[in-house]
């Protein structure tokens, strides 16, 4: 039975793909701040292994994928998913500890997760894995009034593109799933209308995040000579191409 840990699953497109690799028979490490959150995620399912821990905090890192290892011998995959975004904001107008607290989660955590993941698949036996990285298309084009947001998110194909080339030699995959519109609560105020290029107030086209877990499923499932470098999954008639 093969193994993921999933970052951010208590809640959001963390909680629906939990429940999609469960129900696909796979064995869940479930991480996130609020352990009551991630305990609901996990139902009852046996094959749920529910990991509280901080992913900015380098010590709790360790030792949850460390216990992840103590219950199932290896790690096959990463969904580095754990995210927060902002409102929109003119660069001056954003307070700097918004700032730092968005990349000490968005960039660092990222990291932290993926140095962990990294560290155990390059020892087990057999050697490798999986990491797939959770971007955005503002990792491509930026949403009007996004500077923190978007500049984090193209730090992450930075960690992206970089563990795609250092993994080679020990069979360690990584890919991006960059996501546009899912109704969720961290982005349930776009249907209700945010700021466009044009300077006008637009409510914008949703999809559902079972999509995205189908696709991070998808991704996870190929075997390891195999690898979505990086996939967009989004609303059809959301502003992306051609933004603004």
């Amino acid at each position: 039975m093969k193994s993921i840990i999933i970052t951010g699953a208590g809640s959001g497109i963390g909680r629906l793909t939990a429940h999609t690799f469960l129900d696909a028979g796979w064995r869940v490490g479930l991480v996130g701040r609020r352990k009551d959150a991630l305990e609901e995620t996990a139902g009852d399912n046996p094959h749920a292994l529910v990991l509280p821990f901080d992913v900015t905090d380098p010590g709790a890192v360790d030792a949850g994928f460390g216990k992840a290892v103590a219950e199932w011998g290896r790690v096959d995959a990463l969904f580095n998913n754990a995210g927060v975004s902002m409102p929109s904001q003119m660069i001056d107008e954003i307070a700097v500890d918004a700032w730092l607290n968005l990349s000490n989660i968005n960039i660092t955590g990222m990291f932290l997760c993926a140095r962990a993941a990294f560290g155990q698949m390059r020892k087990q036996d057999p050697q490798g894995g999986r990491i797939i990285n959770n971007g955005s298309v503002s990792a491509h084009v930026p949403r009007f009034g996004s500077a923190p947001y978007t500049m984090s998110k193209h730090a992450v194909t930075g960690l992206t593109r970089a563990l795609s080339l250092d993994g080679r030699t020990f069979n360690i995959a990584c890919g991006q799933i960059d996501i546009g519109n899912v109704l969720s609560d961290m982005s349930e105020r776009i249907s209700r209308g945010v700021p466009q290029a044009d300077g006008s107030i637009k409510a914008e086209p949703m999809m559902d995040g079972a999509n995205v877990a189908k696709s991070v499923l998808h991704m996870a499932s190929l075997p390891l000579d195999a690898n979505v470098q990086f996939m967009t999954v989004m609303a059809t008639a959301m502003p992306f191409i051609g933004r603004g």
